[in-house]
């Protein structure tokens, strides 16, 4: 090999781009493009095409860039088209739409006749794009739009159920408690007859108030002022029955705050989850963290099988009112960074310190 050409492959190795190359990362794709001297081609970083030898490669910001230097697109990878990735979330976001305006939960033979794709492809497709199955989004919209519903004033619950695409009554009452955790009636009234105990301790991170509905504990809050908390909570629940100062709740706080000084001890509680499909998958995903480790939101996406739901894995750690027991303070950022944390930064600093003392022998 010539001096020439092992400087041009020296070159092309020591370059970032050539890693995503020989790693065919689609995430790179858009990104660069790069030519290939001896076959007159240029090929998304992604390509499936053997790899060329360094020595041969060029990089290009553009494949404008790359055809103005003579190079042809790959007919492989048809660097010259829109990617695949962006052909299939424009069609995974069509399908949305059509699920939300149709009358009721589309099959799945239907949705994949009209995306052209089998049933199974249209499947891993919906899910790798938006995190949920097509299914799943259909009833979370639908669960959202009963939601609404019931927050608008005038009509009857059974029409806000039909409104919300649920048709039939008793299509909703199975899901009712997932959809909204009690029934649309007491929903709409604002947790009107729904009991909630609920006691406010103090722990190493401030006030703590631990809530439980009849289904399990709905609400571990922290904060630094106790009755900031307690109007938090009634805030949820506006009409519910919050009950107070009883005794033997006061060990259930007395359990959490255990964990929290202490989080070898586990914590092994009743859990009223609330939430959606998607929210649900990460928020499990977030309890399979072992305690003094940390994942990042890119990793949880891949985890759930939705590598590309990043910030909507960041909503859903946003979304947690559970805190430790659903271990949102174990999501950081790809660099390892602390940031996003519902109760503060500095609490996630010290319940994740907290942890790793508990781990460390």
């Amino acid at each position: 090999m010539s001096t020439q050409t092992e400087q041009r492959a020296a070159a092309t190795v020591n370059d970032p781009r050539w890693a995503a190359v020989v790693a065919r990362d689609g995430a790179a794709d858009g990104r660069f493009f790069y030519s290939v001297r001896t076959t007159g081609v240029y090929c998304r970083p992604s390509c499936a095409a053997r790899p060329a030898r360094p020595e041969n490669v060029a990089f290009h910001d553009t494949a404008e860039a790359a055809r103005a230097a003579g190079f042809r697109p790959c007919l492989r990878c048809k660097p010259d088209q829109l990617p695949a990735a962006v052909l299939q979330a424009a069609r995974v976001a069509e399908l949305c739409r059509y699920i939300e305006t149709a009358d009721a939960v589309p099959p799945l033979a239907d949705l994949a006749r009209r995306a052209g794709l089998s049933p199974y492809h249209l499947h891993r497709v919906f899910k790798a794009v938006t995190g949920v199955t097509p299914r799943a989004y259909a009833t979370a919209h639908r669960a959202r739009r009963l939601r609404e519903a019931l927050g608008r004033s005038g009509g009857t619950v059974t029409d806000a159920i039909y409104d919300a695409g649920f048709n039939s009554g008793g299509r909703y009452y199975e899901t009712a408690d997932g959809v909204l955790g009690m029934t649309a009636t007491r929903y709409r009234a604002g947790g009107a007859g729904t009991a909630i105990r609920f006691a406010i301790g103090q722990c190493s991170l401030g006030a703590i108030l631990v809530a439980q509905s009849e289904r399990g504990i709905c609400a571990i809050l922290l904060g630094d002022d106790p009755d900031a908390l307690a109007h938090d909570l009634q805030d949820r629940f506006p009409q519910a029955r919050l009950i107070g100062g009883e005794a033997d709740f006061e060990d259930w706080v007395a359990r959490v705050v255990g964990f929290v000084e202490a989080p070898g001890l586990g914590l092994d509680l009743p859990l009223d989850v609330r939430g959606t499909a998607f929210q649900q998958r990460v928020w499990q995903a977030l309890r399979d963290i072992p305690p003094g480790r940390t994942a990042s939101y890119t990793e949880v996406a891949a985890r759930i099988g939705a590598p590309t739901a990043v910030r909507a894995v960041a909503q859903a750690c946003a979304a947690n009112a559970l805190a430790v027991a659903i271990p949102c303070h174990r999501v950081v950022r790809s660099d390892g960074a602390l940031s996003g944390y519902r109760w503060g930064v500095e609490r996630k600093r010290q319940l994740l310190a907290l942890e790793q003392e508990a781990i460390t022998p």
